[in-house]
């Protein structure tokens, strides 16, 4: 059974938001840290990951992705503070 990741970026300042989704979520994260793939992420330094939810349903995670992309920032931002009051970078856990 496979796993699926949608989560939330972040740059240094934790001013800018990007919401993805994956089935590799490490893989993925290393792309963004090192700034792999052209884009949003590497254009504006997103590579802190705040939050993440994982499923093993591919159609739920992909519904999930663009449900909270329509979101308003402060909805996000209260998301991520359930979890994560301090916008640690979760990745960093998994050096």
């Amino acid at each position: 059974m496979n796993n699926y990741y949608v989560y939330i970026l972040t740059n240094k300042t934790n001013s800018t938001l990007y919401i993805g989704m994956t089935n590799d979520l490490k893989r993925r994260l290393y792309e963004h840290k090192n700034k792999l793939i052209p884009g949003f992420t590497e254009k504006y330094n997103v590579n802190k990951l705040v939050y993440f939810e994982t499923t093993t349903n591919v159609k739920s995670a992909i519904q999930r992705e663009k449900n909270l992309k329509k979101w308003n920032r402060d909805w996000k931002l209260e998301l991520i503070k359930k979890t994560n009051p301090d916008f640690k970078d979760l990745s960093l856990e998994w050096a």
